[in-house]
């Protein structure tokens, strides 16, 4: 009779106590509900640390070799517990006592687990000494590989074993034998390599099975590699290697054709030139299209890896006269896969080659109906233009650049496009005036946006190659026409334009060349391109001074920020912040050098040392003890925090008040300020407010309070809310987590 098997159990009163969520876990390996089992199984260290390892070997190992019948998930997890169980069974000692449920875990019939249970099983295998080994771990390896066919995964472990499964009668497990050849192969001793090995290689490269011959192609690339020393076995095994690449069945020559370049650096010199090349020509020249396809993709790759002496013989006389005829091949993959790396040939050859052979390929390849070709020939172009120089390069490749410039499909002109700075800087600034410049600007109005975005982006490259001179001249007028386009799309292309060129041209072609024109667009009848002329502002006002802000910017993003539309007037506010923070950085920056010249004039009455001994840096405030203090005990309450910030915002009566905030990231123009070992940021529209303060903390019954001494406040509201001062008006809508209110006209308070 039968007996169920019996699930561990924690006994006594003690056991029941403190143990009782263990006993929760035991018992839900045998709950109907597959997500608790799995759960338990996921835990099942958790289990045996609290049974031991003598219980655990004795009664959760037998549990476990005794249930696996369970769903293929459970399984799973349970196979992938046990590779990690050998300390919780007592260590080494005791690792074979782990080998019947594996074993059972390695008969299951679904692929994942048996591949997880042999994982595991090699795993423990290390664990094992060699008394061990011979007394469990071998017996159980020949029983799998005696039994059901699924157990190939197991054939680098025993000789022998993997030598059956080899000649197995069922095709899936010589597959699988296969697939593991190469692998069993660099772990055995030189004579049985050299002689079972390569036998068990032959018989395999010669199975009636296409399935398992193709998987053998990646084996004999390792076996190659492991004879390179023994010319003998090498000669052997080259021609197995040739008949592969040469085999009846188009998947074989399929495999062999993508594993070409690593045949090649398998045998490296100890093969002739003529002899790889024959084999890889073979391949290009194949019937069946994807062989070709795959060949083909592999050569700039086989080119490169031949030796250096008779590689430009070997290209020119062998390769490139079957190439040719793939140009026009009737599968466009294997046009498409040419066009790949063709163009990577040329510098293999050098110019008068790739001039009297390349050429004509890369013309015919240009001019191909498929348009994935002219892509790939397009987007190699620097490969043979370094090469094949100037002239050849204007009255050869040129007319047909051209020519592709209106191509139908944008993504073969966006190449070229991208293509044109390269361009540019290899025939010269006059030839590209002449025959090139007129393309650049009719890509400004392509129907297609990114054509119209990648045309913009390029002019800054072209400026800053020939000069912000050439670009005020020949650029900017014609960018300019496009301000009075009857299409809003190319009047916003204006604006683009001036956005990548403002800094390459500077302030004063700014505001000479370009404001007119920005100046005109903010009254555009289309909204669109009246709050890209916000967006316009706040990239040009970063190559602006202040004055020019405040006389030419400043009054025009005004009168934008009450525009009919949301949107105008969004970005005209954003416009305005932008620039206000932009001044506060060249002001504080203009205070920080007074600062230090001050500094600097006090040292040096002062010291009879050095002129530069004492030197500081002033920072925007200062801080008290009491504030230090009270700082470093508001960190440890916020463990993610790095540091507070101070920040201000507008609010109450008088127009401004402070904030504090935990910050764990200090923005682009914040100010660090750093005391006995706390960290202060000062946020970019707070700094101007606060030099020259000091920050305190006082305590007393109604309140805990931080405290800005603060000389540069004008007046304080009666409330105790806020505070103003000379400094233009600040917006935000930052939330704080404090509360403020005046202690009195010198000082400003805040409540963290």
């Amino acid at each position: 009779m039968n007996t169920a098997p019996t699930v561990p159990v924690i006994s006594g009163q003690e056991g029941e106590d403190s143990l009782y969520p263990i006993a929760v876990l035991i018992d839900e390996l045998r709950n109907e509900d597959v997500q608790l089992r799995l759960n338990s199984i996921r835990k099942l260290s958790t289990i045996a640390l609290a049974l031991g390892v003598e219980r655990t070997r004795k009664e959760l190992i037998q549990f476990l070799t005794d249930t696996i019948y369970d769903e293929d998930e459970v399984l799973l997890a349970l196979a992938e517990q046990l590779g990690n169980f050998t300390p919780l069974v007592g260590g080494p000692e005791y690792v074979h006592c782990l080998l019947p449920p594996l074993e059972n875990l390695a008969n299951i019939e679904e692929t994942v687990v048996r591949d997880k249970a042999v994982e595991s099983l090699q795993k423990i295998a290390e664990k094992h000494s060699v008394a061990q080994l011979e007394e469990y771990f071998i017996p159980m390896v020949l029983r799998l590989a005696s039994g059901f066919i699924i157990f190939y995964s197991l054939n680098q472990l025993v000789p022998r074993a993997f030598r059956s499964l080899c000649r197995d009668d069922t095709p899936m497990v010589r597959r699988a034998a296969a697939s593991k050849l190469g692998e069993f192969a660099k772990v055995q001793e030189s004579d049985y390599l050299k002689n079972d090995v390569v036998q068990i290689f032959e018989d395999l490269a010669k199975d009636e099975q296409d399935s398992v011959r193709l998987l053998s192609v990646e084996a004999g690339i390792v076996i190659v590699g492991l004879l390179s020393d023994d010319a003998a076995k090498l000669a052997h095994v080259k021609p197995i290697i040739k008949d592969l690449v040469q085999d009846k069945s188009w998947r074989v020559r399929y495999m062999a054709a993508v594993k070409i370049v690593e045949i090649q650096q398998a045998f490296g010199n100890k093969i002739p030139i003529e002899e790889i090349v024959g084999w890889y020509t073979g391949l290009l020249k194949d019937c069946e299209g994807e062989v070709r396809d795959a060949a083909a993709e592999k050569l700039q790759a086989f080119c490169a890896a031949l030796p250096e002496e008779g590689r430009k013989r070997g290209i020119t006389d062998e390769i490139l006269p079957v190439i040719k005829p793939l140009t026009t091949d009737a599968n466009q993959h294997v046009k498409i896969a040419l066009a790949h790396v063709v163009m990577g040939l040329a510098p293999l050859l050098g110019n008068q080659s790739t001039v009297e052979h390349l050429l004509p390929i890369f013309l015919a390849m240009l001019r191909d109906d498929t348009p994935e070709v002219r892509l790939n020939i397009i987007s190699s172009l620097d490969k043979v233009s370094n090469v094949i120089g100037a002239d050849e390069l204007q009255y050869s490749l040129l007319p047909a650049i051209i020519d592709l410039a209106q191509d139908g499909k944008w993504r073969v002109r966006l190449a070229l496009v991208e293509y044109m700075p390269l361009l540019a800087e290899q025939l010269g600034q006059k030839f590209f005036d002449e025959k090139l410049l007129k393309l650049c600007m009719n890509w400004l109005t392509d129907h297609v946006y990114a054509i119209r975005e990648a045309a913009t982006n390029i002019l800054k490259q072209l400026a800053e190659k020939f000069g912000a001179d050439w670009a005020v001249k020949s650029i900017l007028p014609r960018v300019i026409e496009l301000a009075a386009d009857s299409n809003y799309l190319h009047r916003m292309t204006c604006l683009f334009c001036f956005n990548t060129l403002a800094e390459a041209l500077g302030k004063e072609n700014v505001v000479r060349e370009m404001f007119p024109t920005i100046k005109t667009l903010s009254n555009d009848s289309v909204p669109n391109v009246r709050f890209n002329v916000a967006k316009t502002l706040i990239r040009i006002g970063k190559v602006l001074d202040a004055p020019t802000i405040n006389n030419e910017i400043k009054p025009l993003v005004s009168k934008m920020s009450e525009d009919q539309e949301f949107d105008v007037r969004y970005f005209a506010d954003e416009a305005k912040e932008s620039n206000f923070i932009f001044i506060i950085h060249i002001f504080l920056n203009i205070m920080r050098f007074i600062q230090v010249l001050f500094a600097s004039a006090r040292v040096v009455k002062s010291s009879s040392g050095s002129r530069l001994e004492g030197l500081k840096e002033r920072q925007a405030i200062s801080l008290t003890q009491a504030a230090v203090e009270r700082i470093k005990e508001l960190i440890k309450q916020k463990p993610g925090a790095k540091a507070l910030k101070i920040g201000v915002q507008q609010r109450g009566c008088s127009g401004l008040t402070y904030t504090l905030d935990y910050a764990d990231q200090k923005g682009k123009l914040d100010e660090e300020v750093k005391q006995d070992g706390i960290t202060i940021w000062i946020d970019s529209k707070a700094q101007l407010t606060l030099i020259g303060s000091k920050m305190d903390f006082e305590r007393s019954k109604l309140a805990a309070e931080f405290i800005f001494h603060n000389p540069n406040i004008k007046s304080t509201c009666g409330c105790g809310e806020s505070f103003s001062m000379d400094t233009p008006t600040i917006n935000t809508t930052s939330e704080p987590i404090n509360k403020e209110k005046i202690k009195d006209e010198s000082s400003i308070n805040a409540q963290l």
